[in-house]
C-alpha cells in the first residue's frame, strides 16, 4: 500500500495551476486542492495486474483516494504500477525494440512475431509502437481527480510531454483523457520526428448495474522524415564528419536541422500517418439482483446470466510519404541525389537530369474509411463469477479506400485518383473461464469471415493456463492458427505498391504452439514458442513484394530472472533464442539478451524508492532487415551482417519521492572511442543498413502526480 498527504493550497493558488500547467480545456471547473499528494509509495510492487500486485494510492482518512481500472475487453480491476525500475513504462522504448536512431524513427521487435490478425489490415506497421490503440486504453475508477504530468528532455532536442488525468463525473461515471508529444531532431540529417497522440475514454455504469456505456476516442499524428540512411558507414571514422549531424544521407541531403516546431512539424521530406478511431459499446444485462445492507447504506449488486453488446468502430488512417519542392544546386550534391536514390532502389525516373535544376515534388498517399457494426450476446454459466462466459456475436464491416498519387515534374502534374469499396461479413465466439480459485484460466475465440473482401479468413485462439503448486507455479500451454489475406500495401491497387509486375497473392496461413512456465516464488519466467509459417509475403528488396512459397518454420526460447545478488542489489535478465529451419525469408538474431543491474531500495529514506545501476544489451550478429523510406516497410535483405561494436551500455538513476519521479539516464556509453579521431562518442552501433544509433545521449525525465 502506498500513501498520499500534502499541502492544502488556498483557491488562488490552485487557479493559477490549473491555468498555467493543464489549461482550462483539460481541468475546467475543477480546482486541485493539493500540491504534493502522493505523499508516500512504499513498496516495489510489480502492478501491472500481476496477482497480488500493485500499489493503491491513499491520501489521509478524509482524503482517501482509490484507482482502479480495466480494459474493454476485461472485467477484472487492476491496480496502478509506482515501480521505477522498468524505464519503458514511461516512454515508447521497450529493450526488446529497435528504431532508425533516434526515439519516434520507425521501429520493429527484434523478437520475430508475425502478424496473425485476420481480416483486413492497411499495412503499414512502423510507426506502430508510437500509436496510441484501443486495447491499450484504460478504463478508471477513482474516487478522487487524479492527474500526471510528465516531462522528458534529452539530447538532439529530445522531449517528451505527457499528461493524463482521471476522474469520475458521477460515482458510477468515469471520464479520463491522455495526451503525449513526442518531438525529436536526432543525430543525422533529415531524422527529426514529431508525433502527437490523443485519447477520450468515458465508462458509465447504471446505477442498478445493469447497464454500461463505454466510449473511446484515440488519435495519433505521426510525422517522421525520412533520410534513407547514412550514403557511406565508414564516414562516422571519418575526419571529414567531426559533426556526425554533416554525414551524407540518402534522401533529404542538405535540408536544415534546425529544431522544428512541437505543434508544426518541419517534414519536407518524410512520412506522415494519421489514424484515428472512435468506439461507442454498450452493455444490458439480464440477471438477479441482490444487495448488501449495512447499518447506514444498502449497496446494490447485480449477477448477470446474459448480456447484451453493440459496439460500432469507426477508424480513419491516412498514410502519406512526401518529398517536397525545393532548389537544388545543379551538379553538386543537391537534390539529384535523391533522384539517384528513387532511381535505383524503386525504379522511379521522374526528374529531368542530375545537373539540371530540379524543383520537383514526388508524393504518394492512400486514405483509408473502416465503420463496423457488431452485435454479440453473452451467457454467464456461474452468474456469480463474470470472469466466465460464453459470447457469440456477428459484425459488418464497411471499407473504402481513396488512393491519391502524384508525381510533380518540372512543372507538370501527372495524377491519378482511384477509388475503392468493400465489405466483409465475420463471426465472433469466445469463451473465458478465470476459476474462482484461481487455479484455472481458460481462454479461447475464434473468427470466421463469411462474405466479402476478407472471405475465407479465419483465426482461432485456445489458452490453457493452471497452477500446478506453489513449488512449480503458473503453467500455460496454447494454440494459434490464422489464415488472412496480405496486408493491402501487398496490393498493387496500392499507391505503395511500386513493382513493375503484376502479382497476385494467397492467403498466408500461420500456426503458433506456445507454452511458459510462471514461477513467482523464484521471480522467473519461462516461455517458448514454434511458428509454422506457409505463404509468408514480405518486401524482397526496396519495392519487391514477394511470397514465400515454401513452407518454414521458427523456434523462440525465452527466459526472465530476477536474481538477488546482495539484499537490495538486483539482476534482471531477459534472454531470448531463436532459430529459423528451413528455406526462409526471414532473419533474426540468434540471441538478444538484456541485462539490468543494480540497487533497488529506499536507501533507508522511508519517502524514497529507488533503482540505479546498468543496462546492458547484447545482439547477436544477423542480417538485419533493410528500410524503405517509400513504403514505409522493413525489408528483408541478404548482403549486409550487422554486428554490434560493443553491446549498448546505459547508466541510470531512477527514483520517486512521494508524488515526484525521476530518471536520469546515459544512454550509448558503447559509442565512446579513442581514435582515429581522438576521444569522443563516434563508435555507433548499426541496427540497419545504413542506419546507426546516435552517441552518447543523456536523458532526464521528471512525472508528478495530483490528486484533488
Amino acid at each position: 500500500m502506498s500513501k498520499l498527504s500534502g499541502i492544502i493550497l488556498p483557491v488562488k493558488y490552485r487557479r493559477i495551476i490549473i491555468i498555467a500547467v493543464l489549461g482550462c480545456l483539460l481541468l475546467a471547473g475543477q480546482g486541485l486542492r493539493a500540491q504534493n499528494p502522493l505523499s508516500r509509495f512504499r513498496g516495489m510492487g510489480g502492478g501491472g495486474g500481476k496477482s497480488g500486485a500493485g500499489d493503491t494510492l491513499v491520501h489521509r482518512k478524509a482524503d482517501t483516494i482509490t484507482i482502479n481500472f480495466r480494459y474493454l475487453d476485461s472485467s477484472r480491476l487492476l491496480k496502478m504500477d509506482s515501480s521505477v525500475v522498468d524505464f519503458s513504462q514511461k516512454v515508447p522504448q521497450p529493450h526488446t525494440w529497435i528504431n532508425l536512431g533516434n526515439m519516434g524513427t520507425p521501429a520493429r521487435s527484434l523478437i520475430f512475431s508475425p502478424h496473425m490478425q485476420s481480416g483486413w489490415d492497411p499495412g503499414w506497421h512502423a510507426l506502430d509502437l508510437y500509436t496510441f490503440k484501443v486495447d491499450d486504453t484504460k478504463f478508471y475508477h477513482t474516487t478522487k481527480p487524479f492527474t500526471e504530468l510528465g516531462y522528458l528532455l534529452g539530447a538532439k532536442s529530445e522531449q517528451l510531454i505527457d499528461i493524463t488525468h482521471t476522474q469520475n463525473i458521477q460515482p458510477n461515471w468515469n471520464f479520463a483523457f491522455e495526451y503525449r508529444l513526442l518531438n525529436s531532431v536526432g543525430a543525422f540529417q533529415n531524422q527529426n520526428v514529431n508525433h502527437n497522440n490523443y485519447r477520450l475514454s468515458s465508462w458509465y455504469q447504471s446505477k442498478s448495474k445493469r447497464y454500461q456505456n463505454f466510449f473511446i476516442l484515440v488519435s495519433s499524428k505521426l510525422a517522421a522524415s525520412e533520410n534513407g540512411g547514412i550514403r557511406n558507414p565508414s564516414d562516422l571514422d571519418s575526419n571529414a564528419y567531426s559533426n556526425q549531424a554533416t554525414l551524407p544521407v540518402w534522401v533529404g541531403n542538405g535540408l536544415l536541422r534546425a529544431a522544428s516546431n512541437p505543434f508544426s512539424p518541419n517534414i519536407s521530406t518524410g512520412t506522415r500517418y494519421t489514424t484515428t478511431t472512435y468506439v461507442l459499446r454498450q452493455q444490458y444485462d439480464l440477471g438477479q439482483k441482490d444487495s448488501i445492507v449495512t447499518d447506514s447504506t444498502v449497496i446494490p449488486l447485480f449477477y448477470p446470466r446474459v448480456r447484451l453488446e453493440h459496439t460500432l468502430t469507426y477508424s480513419s488512417y491516412r498514410y502519406q510519404f512526401a518529398d517536397q519542392a525545393r532548389p537544388g544546386t545543379p551538379g553538386q550534391g543537391g537534390y539529384y541525389l535523391d533522384s539517384f536514390y528513387y532511381a535505383k532502389n524503386y525504379n522511379i525516373n521522374y526528374l529531368a537530369s542530375p545537373d539540371s535544376l530540379v524543383t520537383d515534388s514526388f508524393i504518394r498517399r492512400d486514405q483509408w474509411h473502416d465503420f463496423t457494426n457488431d452485435f454479440s450476446i453473452y451467457q454467464f454459466p456461474d452468474s456469480k463469477n463474470p470472469q466466465q462466459f460464453i459470447k457469440l456475436g456477428m459484425s459488418l464491416q464497411l471499407l473504402k479506400g481513396s488512393f491519391d498519387t502524384s508525381n510533380i515534374n518540372q512543372g507538370s502534374q501527372v495524377a491519378t485518383h482511384h477509388r475503392f469499396n468493400g465489405q466483409n461479413v465475420f463471426a465472433h465466439g469466445e469463451y473465458r473461464n478465470k476459476t474462482r480459485n484461481q487455479k484455472w484460466d481458460i481462454e479461447a475465440f475464434g473468427k470466421l469471415y463469411l462474405n466479402g473482401l476478407n472471405s475465407g479468413d479465419y483465426n482461432a485462439y485456445i489458452s490453457l493456463k493452471r497452477l500446478v503448486s506453489r513449488q512449480v507455479g503458473y503453467l500455460q500451454v496454447g494454440f494459434q492458427n490464422a489464415n488472412r489475406t496480405p496486408s493491402f500495401v501487398f496490393d498493387r491497387a496500392s499507391s505503395f505498391y511500386y513493382d513493375t509486375t503484376r502479382q497476385s497473392f494467397k492467403k498466408e496461413n500461420t500456426t503458433n504452439i506456445f507454452a511458459s512456465l510462471d514461477q513467482p516464488k523464484y521471480q522467473l519466467h519461462l516461455q517458448g514458442a514454434y511458428y509454422l509459417m506457409s505463404n509468408y509475403t514480405y518486401f524482397r528488396d526496396y519495392s519487391k513484394p514477394t511470397q514465400e512459397s515454401t513452407l518454414f518454420n521458427l523456434l523462440q526460447v525465452s527466459a526472465q530472472k530476477r536474481f538477488t545478488i546482495y539484499r537490495h542489489w538486483k539482476w534482471h535478465a531477459n534472454l531470448t533464442l531463436q532459430q529459423v529451419a528451413g528455406s526462409s525469408p526471414v532473419n533474426v538474431p540468434l540471441l538478444v539478451f538484456h541485462n539490468q543491474i543494480g540497487y533497488e531500495g529506499n536507501l533507508g529514506f522511508q519517502n524514497l524508492q529507488t533503482s540505479f545501476g546498468t543496462e546492458i544489451r547484447y545482439i547477436s550478429a544477423y542480417k538485419a532487415d533493410g528500410y524503405a523510406p517509400l513504403t514505409g516497410q522493413f525489408f528483408t535483405q541478404s548482403d549486409t551482417t550487422i554486428r554490434q561494436r560493443l553491446p549498448d551500455i546505459s547508466i541510470y538513476v531512477h527514483l520517486r519521492i512521494r508524488s515526484f519521479t525521476a530518471y536520469v539516464r546515459a544512454e550509448n556509453l558503447n559509442a565512446i572511442a579513442f581514435s582515429p579521431l581522438g576521444f569522443g562518442w563516434y563508435h555507433n552501433n548499426f541496427v540497419a543498413p545504413g542506419y546507426a544509433y546516435p552517441g552518447l545521449l543523456l536523458r532526464f525525465g521528471f512525472f508528478w502526480g495530483f490528486v484533488n
